[in-house]
């Protein structure tokens, strides 16, 4: 196998600043009752823990209260940007008239962000060189669209923007697992929920949207593995090699389970929980 592919540090402004956000991934967002959410909540109501100051009244204790969903959301930086550029650092609770604006821009502007975050993880990727200048256009549209007013954002067809940088993503993909000697396998979609994969060989796998919740990937090679949009809800990585893993992300990493000898992309850095 050749050398993996490095995550690059992820630009600030695709971090997110929950200090720069008016929680609104704690109001314009629903979830159900689950084994991720202790309760339902419908969107745009605010969630029960909210505090006054936008923090999380039980921030430090959400797994245990049943909110393991809560800490593997990533909203990419769309919250600041939503919060600050978008609005104005005008928030919902003194302007609430802003309110069912705020919180239908918010989960377009969620998307946009994270098409910005894999169009940036491309471009660090040396063999995808040849595609570039079609990622480099495809970041610049994408990042015009974030630009917009709150009403041009609310209205905005996401779907074929998607689908177009998702082509590209793929394209992407395949020069930087072309050279990996046809051990790569096409498991793209796949149901390997619970699938016993201890000390697989998945090293250049396409596993994009593969559903490996509570799959046993002990020991697994994931190195160069493609995991755009992979579930590893549940997953066990102890001891796995997610090295140079492509378009692998952070609330990937923490819905899943791991241990010290788990080895993750550094840019990425290893869960608190693992």
């Amino acid at each position: 196998m050749t050398a993996p592919e490095q995550h690059p540090a992820p630009r600030p402004s695709l971090q997110s600043d929950c200090g720069s956000c008016f929680a609104l991934c704690c109001v314009a967002l629903p979830f159900a009752a689950s084994s991720d959410f202790a309760v339902n909540k419908d969107a745009g109501r605010p969630c029960g823990k909210l505090q006054a100051d936008f923090s999380c009244g039980i921030h430090s204790r959400l797994r245990e209260r049943g909110f393991s969903g809560c800490t593997v959301f990533d909203c990419f930086g769309a919250g600041q940007q939503v919060s600050q550029v978008t609005f104005g650092g005008r928030d919902w609770r003194q302007a609430p008239g802003t309110a069912p604006l705020m919180f239908e821009v918010f989960p377009v502007m969620r998307q946009l962000h994270e098409l910005l975050w894999y169009l940036e993880e491309a471009l660090a990727l040396p063999a995808a060189r040849p595609l570039h200048a079609e990622l480099s256009a495809a970041l610049e549209r994408t990042a015009a669209l974030t630009r917009g007013t709150a009403e041009e954002v609310a209205g905005l067809d996401v779907a074929p923007h998607r689908r177009e940088v998702g082509d590209l993503l793929l394209r992407a993909s395949e020069l930087a697992r072309a050279g990996l000697g046809g051990r790569h396998r096409n498991r793209r979609g796949a149901d390997l929920a619970g699938a016993r994969l201890k000390g697989a060989d998945l090293g250049g796998a396409n596993l994009r949207g593969a559903l490996l919740i509570g799959a046993d990937l002990r020991g697994a090679d994931l190195r160069s593995a493609d995991l755009t949009g992979a579930d590893l809800r549940g997953a066990d990585l102890s001891g796995a090699d997610l090295t140079g893993a492509l378009f692998l992300t952070r609330s990937q990493l923490e819905s899943a389970r791991g241990d010290g000898t788990t080895r993750v992309p550094e840019a990425l850095g290893r869960p608190a929980h693992w």
